[in-house]
């Protein structure tokens, strides 16, 4: 079975299961995560067992926590282990038991501490023991990373049941890939002040081994988050791929947990847009805000201020942001102005609508260079219009595919002259370069769709008369059902009022 198809039989598992129950997707998501971080830990756990008990008999020392925490190994007591759930009595209490046993992997791994969910009880047995058994079935032979690719898979799909509340800990996989491509962060500090689930840290990893290099000494990962059940997301979802982070709690208006002004190598974020209600008051005076604070009660130039103020001189970020913030005007469009003539903004990338859960409008991603001043790129902004590439995923929802990421990463790698890149080449509709010079000339706008023009449509071969006709024979179609249906309605509410 490929991890595809693992993926996609454990969640139909999983799903079947909630559907026959009375849970929410909300109430269900964190405990089904928490098991698949268990069952991880326990896999860890028990490779680690074994290579220590070949070392115990040559060296005959005893085995402890220290040992196993030595080697990044979380330690499980025997109670927490995932073959003793697995292997409970009939009858036995399922859930409290799951809650017991995170609650001793905490006491045990002090760094998890309030992280691990504990809502067991709210499961019947049944259902426990069937997430159970299906979980245990993971082959983790294969090549790869099968616990975090499930662990994100879910992730996934959780957020998409859940619509708006998913978006907030979750951006879109190819968003983030695409993101990461752009910004290529092969070593440094990253920062994501508004990190959700952790999918900038894990595909930042990722983008890391693909280059053949090991993310534990090649990057570290900082990261803030208001919501506490997110904050734990986060950490599960980093520690299921591996990977260590300084993950807090705050809010990132208010709060500049990791003293971040001038300190990153990349920062990634896709923040809440066009919030509201922020206490200007309490900004004042913090160097985050040193480009001026917005003129309108939103907070997106708050946002993108933190982003650009985290770099170091030759950091890069890349971020979402709501298409507005492109043409916003007042004392945004001054901020963007000192910006755009600092040289900071790279490259600028128009994204169609239905990519995101919490919001069905196209939005824009922003990618800033500090560097780019000391390249033949200074006083040059790439613009890319991709609202016409991606693929339909179902009738909601669309994602870009590795061959789109590829394409449009290529163009900005074609743009700054890599190593192994092709020429960059302008496409009408899909590319533009445009100096600072021209910018000034569309008012500081920072809207792709301004400076790619439109796309030559090739020639549609049929009638225009005969199409014409066929769409108002429709038309007149369903005026008729529509009347129909009105009529009936109408027949319905007299019966309820003569009742």
């Amino acid at each position: 079975m490929t991890n595809g198809e693992t993926e996609k039989g454990l969640w139909e598992v999983a799903n079947k299961l909630r559907a026959n129950s009375k849970l929410s997707a909300a109430e269900y998501s964190t405990p089904v995560l928490g098991l698949i971080f268990l069952r991880y830990a326990d896999f860890k756990f028990t490779n680690k067992e074994k290579e220590f008990e070949t070392k115990v008999k040559k060296t005959r020392r005893q085995i402890g926590k220290i040992d196993y925490q030595a080697e990044g190994i979380l330690y499980l007591p025997e109670k927490a282990r995932y073959s003793y759930l697995l292997n409970l009595p009939e009858g036995s209490d399922i859930g409290q038991a799951i809650n017991n046993a995170m609650h001793r992997i905490e006491k045990e791994n002090t760094d998890l501490k309030g992280v691990l969910p504990k809502g067991y009880t709210k499961l019947d047995n049944d259902m426990l023991i069937a997430l159970l058994k299906a979980f245990s079935k993971i082959d983790h032979s294969q090549e790869g990373d099968v616990f975090g690719k499930i662990y994100e898979y879910f992730l996934g799909k959780f957020a998409m049941n859940e619509g708006q509340k998913g978006g907030q800990f979750y951006t879109p996989t190819s968003i983030v890939r695409l993101i990461v491509e752009i910004i290529e962060p092969f070593h440094g500090k990253i920062l994501d002040p508004a990190c959700g689930s952790g999918g900038m840290f894990v595909k930042s990893a990722g983008f890391v081994e693909k280059h053949h290099k090991s993310p534990s000494s090649e990057i570290s990962v900082y990261g803030q988050e208001r919501i506490t059940g997110t904050v734990n997301l986060c950490k599960m979802n980093l520690a299921v791929h591996g990977l260590v982070g300084d993950i807090k709690e705050a809010n990132t208006f208010y709060e500049d947990i990791h003293k971040s002004v001038g300190k990153f190598n990349f920062v990634m974020a896709n923040p809440p847009f066009n919030v509201h209600g922020v206490d200007y008051e309490k900004v004042k005076g913090d160097p985050r805000w040193s480009l001026g604070l917005p003129s309108t009660d939103n907070a997106n130039y708050l946002w993108i201020q933190q982003f650009w103020s985290a770099l170091n001189n030759k950091g890069r970020a890349g971020f979402v942001m709501a298409n507005s913030a492109s043409d916003a005007r007042g004392k945004e469009a001054i901020i963007r102005q000192k910006l755009v003539e600092k040289n900071v903004i790279d490259v600028m990338i128009s994204v169609g609508s239905n990519f995101f859960y919490t919001v069905t409008l196209p939005c824009t991603l922003w990618f800033l260079d500090n560097d780019k001043v000391n390249t033949n790129r200074k006083d040059k902004v790439l613009f890319i219009d991709a609202r016409n590439i991606y693929k339909q995923i179902d009738r909601a929802h669309r994602e870009f595919t590795s061959e789109q990421i590829d394409k449009i990463a290529g163009i900005v790698r074609s743009y700054r002259g890599e190593r192994g890149a092709k020429p960059y080449k302008e496409v009408r509709g899909l590319c533009k370069v445009a100096t600072i010079k021209e910018i000034e000339e569309q008012g500081w706008s920072l809207n792709p769709g301004r400076y790619v023009g439109v796309a030559e449509k090739e020639k549609e071969d049929y009638d225009f008369k005969e199409r014409l006709k066929e769409y108002n024979e429709e038309l007149q179609e369903l005026d008729t059902k529509a009347h129909e249906l009105e009529e009936q309605i109408n027949e319905n509410v007299n019966k309820l009022l003569e009742i």
